[in-house]
């Protein structure tokens, strides 16, 4: 015969058992969803979107910072130099105002000393004209802040006169938040030197 108190044990153990259930069901969904989120979140940090001339968005895989850091390295300092050394009278000032956007004040003071020297002054005197016409860049990736080596080859037109230079300078880089299109490749010149300064002949080539 059964008794009110065996059917009150039973109940209760078929509870337990539910909220067992109940409470492992829980816990694999809370751990599913938080899988989930972190497999989304970890996709999203190598993915990127780009907006079409036609307003689509479309997907584009980001690569690994650290393999691409020379390549955008060297972009960041072929470009500074040939801002900062390739010039005429008629666009000095937009080149000069691109380039102050990738350096820090050490730039800013090379800038100010030519300024002092007279060297934009020459420039529109005597209407020349600067043409960068080679930029070799030595880095070193070790650790940042990396070191740089630069040595630019420029000329100087006045008519049909031309005289060669070449440049040796040396810096640092240090990432910095990307700007565009001021600074596309996030990273600074600090430390900038001018070394050398030296007129090519046809000897010394």
């Amino acid at each position: 015969m059964r008794t009110p108190y065996k059917n009150l044990t039973e109940i209760l153990k078929l509870n337990r058992r539910i909220v067992q259930s109940v409470v492992g069901l829980c816990l694999f969904a809370c751990s599913f969803a938080i899988w989930t989120v972190y497999r989304m979140h970890q996709q999203m940090l190598s993915t990127a979107f780009a907006i079409s001339s036609v307003g689509e968005v479309l997907p584009m895989k980001l690569v690994n910072t650290r393999e691409h850091l020379e390549v955008e390295a060297r972009s960041h300092l072929d470009r500074f130099h040939r801002l900062f050394y390739g010039m005429d009278a008629g666009n000095y000032k937009t080149h000069l105002d691109k380039a102050l956007w990738l350096g820090d004040s050490s730039v800013d003071q090379v800038y100010k000393q030519k300024k002092t020297d007279g060297v934009y002054n020459r420039l529109l005197q005597f209407a020349l004209r600067q043409e960068v016409t080679h930029v070799v860049i030595e880095l070193e990736m070790d650790q940042e802040p990396y070191g740089f080596r630069a040595v630019t080859e420029f000329e100087v037109v006045r008519g049909s006169v031309r005289d060669r230079y070449r440049l040796t300078s040396s810096g640092k880089l240090v990432h910095v938040g990307r700007s565009f299109p001021q600074n596309p490749h996030g990273l600074l010149i600090t430390e900038y030197f001018e070394n050398t300064l030296q007129k090519l002949t046809d000897q010394n080539q």
